[in-house]
């Protein structure tokens, strides 16, 4: 039988999906299972995204221009200005999903073996595309005690070789929740520009920063247009996590050139889901107001309750819908993996992520759990009164 390739045994599994067979054996045995393992919301997206597409007249299902379609990116320019980001409609490739604009800013922007600096932990994708473009990641490591705030400069000035090629955040974070400042993006740039380095951000969450925190873009930093790249998804904005429409965005006219390469040889973004897109970017302010308010809650609940068990510590997360916890376990992986085979409180369960695969350094992560606040409050205190009484029964309880 011939072998696969050697990229397709090293890339890494998804630390939010491999335990999905686990989930539904339980599911076959009756358990309810509640999932905080995956940040697919349980806010209905917006009707105005929804009719647009259910109302499209289209006759043929055509494909669209490699950048996506034009009206689409102008209206978008239009609603970064909102946010003090001035871009034009040539500075946009829309992409199949934030995921595809990560991996084309990596194919872009990389050589086989360059290296990539990332605070730890990390989306644990980034560790799939960097795979995938024969990247070599540089963690620089943030902790918990910190509420995972930008390490220091001088942690990332460590790591800096001839082969570094530029720093990669997530603003707000997943899956710490932390929300960059001004003052530490500005630090950022100071080192780009020493070392003439990229520097990528993925942006996804700007809607969702809270507690009066201001969100600052790199696209706000002067002075390093050519060396930022910001990358962007409608996903957890309007809720549409399977629509799969995101957004490269650069300055860099050069950068913007390559990518198109590639974005015509996958030939286009997906068109029911642009005019979707396109739609929502006519959603009223007031369904943000709502969500926003609706996060805040359950991140109040959730940290608190995560608080107050024994062993537990959580940071509180200014941004986004994720939030890092420590446990007094063994193994999250292990425990993760028990949760879903070997325990139930009143035929019930949770579903957790292991923050071993948010960190690219061996041994990282094992006694840490990503928890993503997407579910309403009742359920969320349905899914803590579970783990509580998990943490007291696991076999590798460490305190």
């Amino acid at each position: 039988m011939p072998k696969v390739s050697i990229k397709g045994n090293i890339m890494p599994s998804s630390p939010i999906r491999k335990l999905v067979p686990y989930a539904e054996a339980a599911k076959k045995l009756g358990r309810t299972i509640y999932h905080l393992n995956i940040g697919q919301p349980d806010i209905e997206t917006p009707e105005v995204m929804l009719n647009a597409i259910k109302n499209a007249d289209i006759k043929v299902l055509e494909y669209s221009h490699s950048a996506g379609f034009e009206s689409y990116r102008k209206k978008l320019t239009t609603y970064y200005s909102g946010y003090h980001i001035n871009v034009t409609s040539e500075d946009i490739i829309v992409t199949t999903g934030g995921s595809e604009a990560i991996q084309m800013a990596m194919m872009v922007c990389f050589n086989p073996g360059d290296e990539l600096i990332i605070p730890e932990p990390f989306y644990a994708n980034f560790n799939c595309f960097t795979c995938a473009a024969d990247i070599v990641i540089k963690p620089v490591k943030s902790t918990i005690e910190s509420g995972f705030a930008l390490p220091r400069i001088s942690e990332f000035e460590k790591l800096i070789t001839p082969k570094t090629k530029g720093i990669l955040i997530c603003n707000p974070g997943n899956p710490t929740g932390y929300l960059y400042s001004k003052e530490e993006l500005q630090l950022l740039k100071e080192l780009v520009l020493k070392y003439d380095l990229f520097l990528f951000s993925d942006e996804v969450y700007r809607e969702f920063c809270y507690d009066n925190k201001e969100y600052f873009s790199v696209m706000h930093l002067q002075g390093i247009d050519n060396n930022v790249v910001m990358l962007d998804s409608i996903s957890k904005r309007y809720s549409a996590c399977g629509a799969r429409i995101g957004a490269l965005v650069t300055k860099n006219k050069d950068v913007i050139a390559s990518a198109m390469k590639f974005a015509q040889a996958r030939l286009s973004p997906p068109t029911l889901e642009q005019i979707g897109a396109e739609a929502a970017l006519d959603t009223p302010k007031e369904y943000f107001v709502k969500v926003q308010k609706e996060y805040v809650e359950r991140r109040d609940l959730l940290v608190e309750m995560l608080n107050k068990m024994e062993g537990v510590f959580c940071p509180k997360p200014t941004g986004a819908f994720y939030c890092i916890a420590r446990l007094p376990i063994d193994n999250s992986d292990k425990f993760c993996q028990w949760l879903l085979e070997s325990f139930e409180y009143n035929g019930e369960t949770v579903m957790l992520a292991p923050a071993t695969g948010f960190y690219s350094t061996p041994g990282a992560g094992m006694n840490e759990v990503r928890l993503a606040y997407v579910l309403n409050k009742e359920a969320l205190k349905s899914a803590m009164t579970c783990l509580e009484k998990a943490l007291k029964s696991y076999p590798g309880r460490t305190t």
